[in-house]
């Protein structure tokens, strides 16, 4: 049965919307675990919106490589921002939809009159997960034990052909024909328009800068901008990239044409319209609508064109009115399949 417009519904605004620097693998940011990372997203929410922390009722935050972080890392977030003890929270694992989702169920928990000030986002340091040694409580009997990388385990491998999350995206490739070149491509034009954006400050109103201790008596640093995209792009180097998952001649997605391991956090803030009366708030925007859908696993790679027409259903809204579209750009070639899918203009 298909969802209904969310019309009729109480309205749900959010009210502040900021996020860590993005840094590389074990980059700038290697030094903060996810807990510090999304506290500090929470923390810096509330002082751009004003908020003290008793004002939260609720927090939803995604967080997928959650081993050796401790329990419910959402709530250690929260607590670790000054949120007071009653502050009911729930972690969130939807992979890379986790942080969306949590925000969903804000939305969902302020429509229906259980909560009126939330704070949603998510929260990974890739940089921080640990190696695993399975055999090692039940004691190792004899022969060489193997370590088992949880960054690839829990968060790069699919569960059901235990095949990395690259390989999807090759079938992606090869259902969609979309070829090498027009990968590096798009990967070409989305690193140039991030390099402009972080040039120009675009996105500097929505980065928290993070302080980073400095060691052994040495000053602190802060970093205040995205790292990848402050790095040169050589495109002929990117262009001449081997494949990195299939080597015989035929694979088509490489490192540089999919999305880089990332240390980072993001959090907004949603709230109820008699709160936002009631504080005075000016919003940010009104959530319209939502959309979630699945298919086979290997096939995640096209779920956004799925998603999408739900959604826009949801909202009320026609796809020609929408001015901006943001797809999960986990590889180059999924945007593009999506683009083809939908019938959509690269420039939105």
């Amino acid at each position: 049965m298909g969802s209904t417009s969310t019309s009729s519904l109480p309205p749900v605004y959010i009210v502040s919307a900021v996020r860590t620097p993005i840094g590389q693998f074990q980059g700038s940011l290697a030094s903060q675990t996810a807990i510090q990372l999304g506290s500090h997203t929470i923390k810096s929410a509330l002082e751009r919106a004003s908020l003290k922390p008793e004002d939260v009722e609720e927090v939803f935050y995604g967080n997928v490589l959650s081993a050796n972080l401790g329990q419910n890392p959402a709530r250690q977030c929260a607590l670790n921002a000054g949120l007071p003890n009653s502050t009911v929270c729930t972690t969130v694992n939807k992979v890379c939809a986790s942080g969306t989702k949590a925000i969903i169920l804000a939305t969902q928990t302020i429509m229906t009159g259980n909560a009126s000030c939330i704070v949603a986002g998510g929260t990974e340091s890739m940089s921080n997960v640990p190696h695993y040694l399975p055999t090692l409580r039940k004691g190792s009997k004899y022969g060489n034990d193997t370590l088992v990388d949880g960054l690839l385990k829990d968060g790069l491998t699919d569960s059901y052909t235990s095949e990395h999350m690259g390989l999807a995206a090759e079938e992606c490739s090869r259902d969609h024909s979309i070829p090498r070149a027009d990968q590096d491509a798009y990967a070409i034009r989305s690193i140039q328009k991030a390099q402009k954006a972080t040039q120009s400050g675009a996105f500097a109103k929505e980065i928290a800068p993070v302080e980073i201790p400095g060691a052994r008596g040495k000053p602190s640093t802060v970093v205040d901008k995205d790292e990848k995209p402050q790095m040169p792009l050589n495109e002929e180097k990117l262009r001449g990239m081997k494949p990195a998952f299939i080597t015989d001649g035929s694979g088509t997605v490489t490192a540089p044409n999919a999305s880089p391991l990332s240390d980072g956090a993001a959090a907004v803030i949603l709230v109820s319209e008699s709160f936002l009366k009631a504080h005075d708030l000016k919003p940010l925007a009104r959530i319209m609508g939502w959309g979630d859908a699945a298919q086979k696993p290997s096939k995640f790679t096209t779920a956004p064109a799925l998603a999408i027409p739900k959604a826009l259903q949801h909202a009320g809204v026609s796809q020609k009115d929408v001015d901006a579209f943001e797809i999960n750009e986990a590889f180059s070639v999924v945007a593009l399949a999506n683009l083809k899918l939908l019938d959509l203009a690269e420039e939105k």
